[in-house]
């Protein structure tokens, strides 16, 4: 049972009911309709593909550009004619039999992780107000990015949640919980009752559970629980947020988790550099990286500032030495930063972090695909790096920085179309 906390003076982190969510019927509405979110595909072909065989997925909504009969006459996105397609699609899955709208509510989201067995990652959903964003014009802001954010990505949403009047892709923000007096609020409402409906990925085997919440007393519970956390931290999704604040819709769609409840996978690179030799590289970076030849036909790190290189049809070790980074800056010892400063642009050129000559992988492809990529000549070399830890992570939060780009990839990811958000 669910029990009021003491008032609090100063609340913190909030959370607001969605005044009218649309969700799925049953589990089997569910299944049909959730899918990945849009930037988990390497391509557009790749979410043309799933449409044809999952006509229902949401998909079809937020890359509407990707909703076409035919591969080739797919349309540019973010073009007059994809919003139209969208404000057409998200018309029909308002009127379709497989969803429902319910008033008021907040939800619990549970994400059962068959590679982590021993642990509930669950956590509290509904609407957060942008104004809680800490930016320049809100420096006392209690939702901490760690991103950095490209403007014409956010508009992009922006323009999408305007034509389709409704807010589908979910922000994943961690909080502290140091006490566990969240995780054990969330655990036990979910054990008074069966969710509402689920879904499983079939990729990765997670389920994902929803729990609807609409009475009253139990909203104010809920909230209040949430509300001692002094800060919560965008763990996926600022681009998201971000679109939601062009808007101006004054809230955005997410999900609280326990911060130690989440799970982190690697986010790996393939890079594009004609004319790189191997002698070359074990050169140029022998004075910041201690350097390893391996015999493995796969190399993904498990350990922080273990970084695998793959090239010439072999794997390369390096560990960086004390003096590649500065220990007290918590985003310039994550790896991606070293590596960025000391291989990219130290011997490579690659000035931009995010330049069309680096393509990310996330952990939702192996050190194998990497490999076979750079096998196949569409890539030059292959990097794999352990994931960041969540102490990483919250420590770069904390100290107000910005994290490298494409450096986090937390896993299982929130499954897009489970519980959106109607707006008007």
């Amino acid at each position: 049972m669910l029990r009021r906390v003491a008032a609090l003076t100063e609340p913190m982190v909030t959370v607001n009911p969605i005044r009218r969510a649309l969700v799925p019927v049953d589990s089997g509405a569910a299944q049909r309709l959730c899918s990945p979110n849009y930037d988990e595909f390497q391509s557009d072909r790749e979410i043309w593909e799933l449409l044809q065989v999952q006509r229902e997925s949401v998909l079809r909504v937020t890359m509407p550009h990707c909703n076409a009969p035919r591969a080739e006459e797919m349309l540019p996105d973010g073009s007059p004619g994809a919003l139209a397609v969208g404000t057409r699609e998200m018309a029909g899955l308002v009127e379709s039999a497989s969803t429902e709208v319910v008033e008021d509510a907040l939800f619990l989201y549970e994400i059962g992780d068959p590679a982590r067995p021993g642990v509930r990652q669950i956590g509290l959903g509904g609407m957060a107000p942008t104004d809680d964003i800490r930016t320049e014009a809100t420096p006392d802001g209690v939702i901490i990015r760690n991103e950095g954010i490209r403007e014409e990505k956010a508009r992009g949403r922006a323009d999408l949640i305007e034509a389709t009047g409704a807010i589908i892709g979910t922000v994943n923000l961690s909080v502290d919980d140091v006490e566990n007096k969240l995780l054990n609020a969330l655990l036990d409402y979910a054990a008074g009752r069966p969710c509402d409906f689920e879904a499983t990925d079939h990729d990765d085997g997670s389920a994902h559970r929803i729990w609807l919440v609409t009475a009253v007393d139990e909203v104010a519970c809920l909230r209040e629980v949430l509300a001692v956390e002094p800060h919560a931290y965008v763990a996926d999704g600022n681009h998201r947020s971000a679109a939601a604040a062009m808007r101006g819709t004054g809230e955005f769609l997410t999900v609280f988790f326990p911060a130690h409840t989440m799970g982190l996978a690697p986010y790996n690179r393939l890079v594009t550099a004609p004319g790189i030799t191997r002698a070359h590289l074990e050169e140029a970076l022998q004075e910041s990286f201690e350097i390893e030849s391996l015999e493995l036909s796969e190399y993904q790190p498990e350990e922080i500032h273990e970084i695998g290189l793959y090239l010439e049809g072999a794997w390369l070790k390096l560990v960086p030495r004390e003096s590649a980074f500065d220990s007290s800056n918590a985003a310039q010892s994550i790896d991606s930063d070293i590596l960025q400063r000391h291989l990219f642009a130290g011997v490579l050129e690659i000035e931009d972090p995010r330049a069309k000559e680096l393509t990310f992988v996330g952990g939702n492809r192996d050190a194998a695909y990497l490999r076979s990529e750079v096998d196949a000549g569409r890539h030059d070399l292959a990097v794999t790096l352990a994931p960041v830890t969540i102490d990483q992570f919250i420590e770069v939060c904390r100290q107000n920085r910005i994290m490298p780009p494409k450096s986090t990839w937390f896993q299982p990811k929130i499954r897009s179309g489970l519980v959106m958000a109607l707006l008007g």
